[in-house]
């Protein structure tokens, strides 16, 4: 069974930094793709970044330059290294693991960036 739990989110001012992490349970995270989303007041989910197993990386424009994506398949760990915040960053960032079509989600952490 596959048990994603984040941690790292909290308040900060913009231009600031915070990393998230996310430790996964289960003996899939090596084959699986791995990403964050957010979900802002208001907003829709949406994706943040991936990493794909094979290390590859993709990001939201918005984020492209500021946060980086990356995982340690030893400590079965993802992390969004988020730099340069902005107000417009705060939202829930969940953590997702994809595999052969199924997704599984964190409960959340809070990121809020104040101007």
């Amino acid at each position: 069974q596959v048990r994603l739990v984040e941690s790292g989110g909290g308040l900060v001012q913009a231009g600031g930094s915070l990393r998230l992490s996310c430790a996964a349970s289960g003996i899939i995270f090596k084959i699986s793709t791995m990403g964050w989303y957010r979900q802002g007041p208001g907003k829709q989910r949406e994706l943040v970044a991936t990493v794909t197993t094979g290390g590859s990386t993709n990001y939201a424009d918005s984020v492209k330059g500021r946060f980086t994506i990356s995982r340690d398949n030893a400590k079965s760990t993802v992390y969004l290294q988020m730099n340069s915040l902005k107000p417009e960053d705060t939202a829930v960032y969940y953590c997702n693991q994809q595999f052969t079509g199924t997704n599984y989600w964190g409960q959340g952490t809070q990121v809020t960036v104040s101007s």
